[in-house]
């Protein structure tokens, strides 16, 4: 014989349009409801059987390979890609890069003061970069409504700024010079929801 469990109140909730009936603890009126029903004989029979329980369903994902920014490979001997970026000092660092790296990358990998606070999501203005020579600003793809609404926030805007994050070196820049604006502004695009 199963045991007698105590009746629980009970309220209705109206969750997406549906009724859902939800239990709570066991109510007051317990022992007044026992009582009724010791008066009244014993307790109708109750099914054994289990409801049916729905299959597990399995999904498939996909994962695509980890990028770590700030990360980069050493270029192959006769593949390098020189950059040269001017510090807020005036400092200049000539780097040899490999095709296919961003200037944010360039810059972390080798402790130049460039923060990328959104970790190169081009969702911030931190890894604002100056092009000094309009050649080499010519050769680079036109920057997309995102960089150019990040760049409305940059700090000493110029007609060749752009963000390091979205300016990838290909053989077309090498010989690339940028430099760092003096400040920037830590404004991410979170901060305008």
């Amino acid at each position: 014989m199963l045991p007698r469990l105590l009746p629980t109140a009970t309220r209705s909730v109206r969750l997406a349009g549906q009724s859902v009936r939800r239990y709570t603890k066991p109510s007051a009126a317990a022992p007044l409801l026992r009582a009724a029903r010791s008066r009244s004989g014993p307790a109708p029979a109750r099914s054994t059987t289990k409801p049916a329980v729905p299959q597990a369903q399995t999904r498939s994902f996909s994962a695509t390979a980890a990028v770590s920014h700030g990360h980069i490979d050493p270029p192959k001997p006769g593949e390098e890609l020189y950059v040269t970026f001017i510090d807020k000092e005036g400092g200049e660092h000539k780097l040899a890069v490999s095709k296919g790296d961003n200037l944010l990358d360039i810059a972390q990998a080798h402790d130049l003061e460039m923060e990328g606070a959104c970790g190169g999501s081009c969702a911030c203005s931190t890894c604002h970069v100056i092009v000094l020579d309009q050649e080499y600003y010519d050769r680079m793809p036109e920057p997309d409504d995102d960089e150019n609404d990040m760049l409305d926030l940059a700090f000493g805007l110029q007609e060749t700024s752009r963000l390091g994050c979205q300016v990838a070196m290909t053989p077309e820049l090498d010989g690339l010079r940028v430099k760092l604006p003096s400040m920037t502004r830590n404004l991410q695009s979170k901060d305008f929801n």
